[in-house]
Protein backbone atom coordinates (compact mmCIF):
# COMPACT_ATOMS: atom_id res chain seq x y z
CA UNK A 1 0.00 0.00 0.00
CA UNK A 2 0.64 3.34 -0.34
CA UNK A 3 0.85 4.20 3.22
CA UNK A 4 3.47 1.52 4.19
CA UNK A 5 5.88 4.28 2.41
CA UNK A 6 4.76 6.85 4.93
CA UNK A 7 4.87 4.48 8.26
CA UNK A 8 5.85 6.44 11.14
CA UNK A 9 5.60 3.26 13.37
CA UNK A 10 6.44 4.09 17.02
CA UNK A 11 7.24 7.53 16.34
CA UNK A 12 5.69 10.70 18.55
CA UNK A 13 4.08 13.48 17.27
CA UNK A 14 2.95 16.70 19.03
CA UNK A 15 0.20 18.14 17.52
CA UNK A 16 -1.11 22.01 18.76
CA UNK A 17 -4.54 23.17 18.13
CA UNK A 18 -5.74 19.33 18.35
CA UNK A 19 -8.69 19.14 19.17
CA UNK A 20 -10.38 20.25 16.07
CA UNK A 21 -9.96 21.26 12.19
CA UNK A 22 -6.46 20.75 10.88
CA UNK A 23 -4.47 19.78 14.14
CA UNK A 24 -7.57 17.00 14.76
CA UNK A 25 -6.98 15.84 11.37
CA UNK A 26 -2.91 15.81 11.67
CA UNK A 27 -3.39 13.69 14.58
CA UNK A 28 -5.93 11.10 13.68
CA UNK A 29 -3.59 10.98 10.11
CA UNK A 30 0.02 10.61 12.65
CA UNK A 31 -2.28 7.42 14.13
CA UNK A 32 -3.18 5.88 11.27
CA UNK A 33 0.27 5.47 10.31
CA UNK A 34 1.69 4.01 13.25
CA UNK A 35 2.72 7.47 15.22
CA UNK A 36 1.84 8.00 18.89
CA UNK A 37 -0.06 11.38 19.09
CA UNK A 38 0.55 13.89 22.10
CA UNK A 39 -2.64 16.39 21.44
CA UNK A 40 -1.88 19.94 22.66
CA UNK A 41 -5.16 21.95 22.69
CA UNK A 42 -7.23 24.74 25.04
CA UNK A 43 -10.40 22.43 25.14
CA UNK A 44 -10.07 19.49 27.54
CA UNK A 45 -12.99 17.79 26.44
CA UNK A 46 -12.66 17.82 22.94
CA UNK A 47 -8.87 17.13 23.41
CA UNK A 48 -10.08 13.85 25.18
CA UNK A 49 -12.12 13.07 22.25
CA UNK A 50 -9.42 13.23 19.83
CA UNK A 51 -7.04 11.15 22.46
CA UNK A 52 -10.25 8.43 22.27
CA UNK A 53 -10.20 8.19 18.41
CA UNK A 54 -6.52 8.46 18.27
CA UNK A 55 -6.24 5.60 20.78
CA UNK A 56 -8.91 3.60 18.51
CA UNK A 57 -6.32 3.73 15.52
CA UNK A 58 -4.02 1.54 17.69
CA UNK A 59 -2.25 4.60 18.85
CA UNK A 60 -1.14 5.27 22.53
CA UNK A 61 -2.50 8.55 22.61
CA UNK A 62 -1.19 12.27 25.39
CA UNK A 63 -4.08 14.88 25.84
CA UNK A 64 -2.01 18.12 27.65
CA UNK A 65 -4.30 20.82 27.80
CA UNK A 66 -2.54 23.84 26.64
CA UNK A 67 -2.76 27.86 25.66
CA UNK A 68 0.15 28.11 23.38
CA UNK A 69 0.49 31.97 24.36
CA UNK A 70 1.78 31.14 27.69
CA UNK A 71 4.97 29.34 27.65
CA UNK A 72 4.92 27.61 30.88
CA UNK A 73 2.22 25.24 29.33
CA UNK A 74 4.31 24.99 26.29
CA UNK A 75 7.37 24.06 28.52
CA UNK A 76 5.02 21.55 30.41
CA UNK A 77 3.84 19.61 26.86
CA UNK A 78 7.74 19.19 26.28
CA UNK A 79 7.78 17.84 29.77
CA UNK A 80 5.02 15.86 30.32
CA UNK A 81 5.63 14.12 26.50
CA UNK A 82 9.43 12.94 27.46
CA UNK A 83 8.09 11.88 31.24
CA UNK A 84 5.03 9.73 29.10
CA UNK A 85 6.44 9.10 25.94
CA UNK A 86 10.08 8.83 26.27
CA UNK A 87 10.81 10.73 23.12
CA UNK A 88 9.88 13.17 19.93
CA UNK A 89 10.27 13.00 16.34
CA UNK A 90 7.60 15.34 15.17
CA UNK A 91 6.26 18.74 15.96
CA UNK A 92 3.23 20.00 14.07
CA UNK A 93 2.78 23.43 15.49
CA UNK A 94 -0.98 24.14 14.29
CA UNK A 95 -2.28 26.26 16.92
CA UNK A 96 -2.85 30.24 15.71
CA UNK A 97 -5.10 32.47 13.84
CA UNK A 98 -6.42 35.82 14.09
CA UNK A 99 -9.95 37.12 13.66
CA UNK A 100 -10.05 39.51 10.43
CA UNK A 101 -9.72 43.35 11.82
CA UNK A 102 -9.54 46.43 9.56
CA UNK A 103 -5.72 48.25 9.90
CA UNK A 104 -7.20 51.14 11.34
CA UNK A 105 -9.23 49.56 14.14
CA UNK A 106 -6.53 47.43 14.93
CA UNK A 107 -4.58 48.22 17.94
CA UNK A 108 -0.57 47.76 18.10
CA UNK A 109 -1.20 45.48 21.23
CA UNK A 110 -3.82 42.79 19.21
CA UNK A 111 -1.51 43.23 16.53
CA UNK A 112 1.80 42.00 18.38
CA UNK A 113 -0.87 39.33 20.00
CA UNK A 114 -1.18 37.92 16.44
CA UNK A 115 2.62 37.45 16.07
CA UNK A 116 3.09 35.86 19.45
CA UNK A 117 -0.20 33.58 18.95
CA UNK A 118 0.95 32.50 15.30
CA UNK A 119 5.12 32.74 15.74
CA UNK A 120 6.46 33.01 18.91
CA UNK A 121 4.78 29.86 20.55
CA UNK A 122 5.51 28.01 17.33
CA UNK A 123 9.13 28.82 17.72
CA UNK A 124 9.26 28.17 21.44
CA UNK A 125 7.90 24.59 20.79
CA UNK A 126 10.15 23.84 17.94
CA UNK A 127 13.17 24.67 20.22
CA UNK A 128 12.12 23.13 23.08
CA UNK A 129 11.27 19.71 21.18
CA UNK A 130 14.71 20.10 18.52
CA UNK A 131 17.05 18.46 21.09
CA UNK A 132 14.78 15.98 21.66
CA UNK A 133 14.77 15.08 18.24
CA UNK A 134 18.34 15.10 18.07
CA UNK A 135 18.74 12.79 20.73
CA UNK A 136 17.05 9.83 18.46
CA UNK A 137 19.00 11.04 15.15
CA UNK A 138 16.69 13.72 13.76
CA UNK A 139 12.95 14.38 13.19
CA UNK A 140 10.82 16.94 11.67
CA UNK A 141 8.95 20.47 12.23
CA UNK A 142 5.48 21.47 10.51
CA UNK A 143 4.31 25.12 10.92
CA UNK A 144 0.95 25.60 9.42
CA UNK A 145 1.26 28.69 7.38
CA UNK A 146 -1.51 30.43 5.37
CA UNK A 147 -1.74 31.74 1.86
CA UNK A 148 -2.00 34.93 3.37
CA UNK A 149 1.23 34.83 4.05
CA UNK A 150 1.88 36.14 0.42
CA UNK A 151 -1.39 36.85 -1.00
CA UNK A 152 -3.26 40.22 0.17
CA UNK A 153 -6.92 40.64 1.28
CA UNK A 154 -8.57 43.80 3.42
CA UNK A 155 -8.63 42.79 7.40
CA UNK A 156 -5.92 40.48 7.44
CA UNK A 157 -2.99 42.67 7.91
CA UNK A 158 -2.01 40.89 11.93
CA UNK A 159 -2.63 37.65 10.42
CA UNK A 160 -0.95 37.79 7.03
CA UNK A 161 1.71 39.33 9.00
CA UNK A 162 2.33 36.82 11.11
CA UNK A 163 1.55 33.84 8.95
CA UNK A 164 4.80 35.71 6.49
CA UNK A 165 7.05 35.94 9.71
CA UNK A 166 6.04 32.13 10.40
CA UNK A 167 6.99 31.25 6.86
CA UNK A 168 9.77 32.53 6.52
CA UNK A 169 11.15 31.58 10.66
CA UNK A 170 10.05 28.18 8.69
CA UNK A 171 13.47 28.62 5.48
CA UNK A 172 15.64 29.97 8.31
CA UNK A 173 15.27 27.30 11.05
CA UNK A 174 14.88 24.51 8.17
CA UNK A 175 18.61 26.37 7.33
CA UNK A 176 19.62 26.01 10.26
CA UNK A 177 18.87 22.21 11.86
CA UNK A 178 19.74 20.83 7.91
CA UNK A 179 20.06 18.12 6.95
CA UNK A 180 19.03 16.42 11.01
CA UNK A 181 15.54 18.21 11.41
CA UNK A 182 13.78 19.28 8.64
CA UNK A 183 11.29 22.22 8.85
CA UNK A 184 8.22 22.95 7.18
CA UNK A 185 5.11 25.19 6.45
CA UNK A 186 1.93 24.43 4.89
CA UNK A 187 0.21 27.68 3.22
CA UNK A 188 -2.93 26.23 3.36
CA UNK A 189 -6.00 27.92 1.63
CA UNK A 190 -9.56 28.14 2.86
CA UNK A 191 -10.18 25.37 5.05
CA UNK A 192 -13.92 24.22 6.21
CA UNK A 193 -13.03 24.21 9.86
CA UNK A 194 -14.75 25.31 12.98
CA UNK A 195 -13.14 28.42 13.30
CA UNK A 196 -14.45 29.66 9.67
CA UNK A 197 -17.58 28.07 9.41
CA UNK A 198 -18.93 31.82 11.45
CA UNK A 199 -17.37 34.17 8.93
CA UNK A 200 -18.66 31.43 5.97
CA UNK A 201 -22.08 31.67 7.41
CA UNK A 202 -21.74 35.42 8.54
CA UNK A 203 -21.14 37.40 4.69
CA UNK A 204 -23.30 37.33 1.92
CA UNK A 205 -21.45 35.00 -1.03
CA UNK A 206 -18.42 34.46 0.80
CA UNK A 207 -18.69 31.06 0.39
CA UNK A 208 -19.50 31.01 -2.40
CA UNK A 209 -16.36 33.17 -3.79
CA UNK A 210 -14.19 30.97 -1.75
CA UNK A 211 -15.47 27.96 -3.20
CA UNK A 212 -14.95 29.55 -6.67
CA UNK A 213 -11.21 30.23 -5.65
CA UNK A 214 -10.29 26.89 -4.89
CA UNK A 215 -9.42 24.88 -7.78
CA UNK A 216 -10.43 21.19 -5.88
Amino acid sequence: MILDRFRLTDKVAIVTGASAGIGRASALAFADVGAHVVCAARTPERLEQVAAEVRKRGGRALAVPCDVNDPAQVEQVVARTMAELGRIDIVVNNAGGTPPTAALDLSVRDFEAAFHFNVSSAFLLTRLAAPHMMKVGGGAVVNISSALSHMVEVGFVAYGTAKAALSHMTRLLGYEFAPHIRVNALAVGATETDALMPFLDAADGLREQIVAMTPM
